[in-house]
């Protein structure tokens, strides 16, 4: 059936005599369909609206068929399909001028704001309608002013979350995904999830599901962390005792947060002398995550970094000073230092690179150890970094890698108790050749330059035994970086070492 075939049969049984109605069906039909080609994919569903009410027109059509006899039903059946059919024409050419036009030119319009023209569309239609039939659309609500008032009274609230909801779509202090502060409370924090007529709804760090309504976000000043930068700004606060400079303090922790679980390098994270309290010097350490739904993993991993890094510097964080009284108690049994040093003995025996040494040389070198301790993910020792150390690990493990020729990174291997890493910066002084990060809590006994020259000095033959060690050991890297055969040995090592020493 041809489509002017239809719409004159549609005009004949609603007893329309004119061709409006057949012109805005069509006009409506187009519409439709010019939307449903035009619009961006995903969006064609908003089609059903106007598709709905062109399928409403019908309605007024079947009544007017089910009472023939009625003078007034043709005419009344004309004004309710002329209004379905423009409806659906109104609401179409809204759909092309925000989701088909706009949309593509600029960012989505709102979904409170679609649906307000939406809605205005068919309003203008009922108006148009009513203008037609000869009623002014005023004179309906002219005698209904106490009906009028008792539903504004009643619906005050939810008109109120409506407005409020429109001036938010307007205004566009957040977006879908953004982090928001809605409260002066610091733990009404959420991702907003949804935004509506009513309401607005986040989901908290703790998996709550908060329901907000518009009116009150209307009225709050509300704190984006998501704009206009993708990243937040997170503050720890640290105190020292003033006997240590505030310098090497903010360099210690500035060192220690770097690399940390979701602190950024830009912008770059910085440390204030903030005050000076009955405990110490007060720390203001400021650094930038984007991790923002896992900020207290963020905060509590830089917390650990800048524990272990102080503690490493012998620097003790303060406790509150109160005055007590007390019981005398015996003192706690700390381990002696003839202890420490054997148990670090003990530890160097397993070393295979100090078994030339004789035990007075071991112990006096078990003596002169430093004992330090890192934190799971804390990087101990950098590639390209300067250094005249080495370590062995008491306990805990270590990854040790480097950057390859591709810009990569390439494991090396995993080091537990009784190895060691660093020595070729400690016999030569050269830079660190590879990244050794912690894989857990980890002790290490450090040996420095001053601390082994005495065992050069007293064992010749130990300077030999660590080239061929040395030469081994680098051959056995190169190949696992490059993949390609081991390099010739390096036949100026022992000239080097004792170069270094000055032996």
């Amino acid at each position: 059936m041809q489509p002017t075939t239809f719409v004159q049969q549609l005009v004949a049984l609603s007893g329309i005599r004119d061709g409006d109605t057949s012109r805005t069906l069509i006009a409506a039909v187009v519409a439709i369909a010019v939307f449903l080609l035009t619009a961006p994919q995903g969006r064609r569903c908003l089609a059903r609206g106007p598709a709905i009410l062109l399928g409403l027109a019908a309605l007024p059509l079947a009544a007017a068929m089910l009472f023939p006899e009625e003078a007034a039903a043709g005419d009344a059946a004309d004004f309710g399909a002329r209004f379905f059919v423009l409806a659906a024409f109104f609401q179409s050419m809204v759909l092309i001028a925000l989701v088909s036009v706009w949309e593509r030119l600029a960012r989505s319009p709102s979904a409170i704001l679609l649906d307000v023209l939406r809605w205005l569309a068919v309003a203008a239609s009922a108006a148009i309608i009513l203008g037609e039939a000869g009623v002014e659309p005023g004179t309906l609500f002219a005698g209904s002013a106490v009906v009028t008032a008792a539903i504004g009274f009643a619906l005050r609230d939810t008109l109120g979350n409506v407005f409020s909801g429109l001036a938010l779509q307007a205004e566009r202090p957040f977006e879908l995904g953004d982090w928001i502060q809605y409260d002066a409370n610091p733990a009404h924090i959420g991702r907003v999830v949804e935004v509506n007529w009513r309401a607005t709804r986040v989901i908290t760090l703790d998996e709550a599901f908060v329901v907000i309504p518009n009116g009150q976000l209307g009225l709050a000043s509300i704190r984006n962390f998501s704009k206009p930068d993708p990243w937040s700004r997170r503050s720890l606060f640290v105190t020292t005792p003033y006997a240590v400079s505030p310098q090497l303090v903010q360099e210690v922790i500035l060192e220690a947060i770097r690399g940390s679980f979701g602190v950024l390098d830009h912008p770059t994270p910085s440390v204030v002398t903030n005050a000076f309290t009955d405990r110490g010097v007060e720390h203001w350490v400021r650094f930038f995550t984007t991790e923002f739904d896992k900020r207290d993993r963020v905060d509590g991993m830089a917390r650990d970094r800048i524990w272990f890094a102080l503690a490493r510097h012998g620097i003790e964080i303060p406790v509150a000073t109160q005055q007590v009284r007390l019981s005398r108690l015996p003192a706690p049994v700390s381990e002696p230092p003839e202890a420490a040093a054997d148990r670090r003995d003990a530890m160097f025996q397993r070393v295979g690179l100090f078994a030339v040494l004789d035990e007075t040389a071991r112990q006096r070198l078990a003596a002169s150890a430093r004992e330090q301790t890192f934190a799971a993910g804390e990087p101990i020792i950098r590639q390209g970094a300067p250094g005249t150390s080495m370590f062995v690990i008491e306990t805990g493990r270590v990854a040790v890698s480097v950057a390859d020729e591709r810009g990569g990174t390439s494991h090396l291997a995993e080091l537990g108790p009784g190895e060691f890493f660093g020595e070729m910066s400690l016999l030569t002084g050269e830079p660190r050749s590879a990244t050794v990060t912690a894989r857990v809590e980890t002790r290490l006994l450090t040996i420095d330059k001053e601390a082994f020259r005495p065992c050069l000095e007293a064992e010749p033959r130990l300077a030999e035994a660590l080239e061929r060690f040395l030469v081994g050991r680098r051959a056995a890297q190169t190949t696992a970086i490059s993949r390609d055969p081991a390099p010739a040995p390096e036949h100026d090592l022992l000239r080097r070492i004792r170069e270094f020493f000055a032996i």
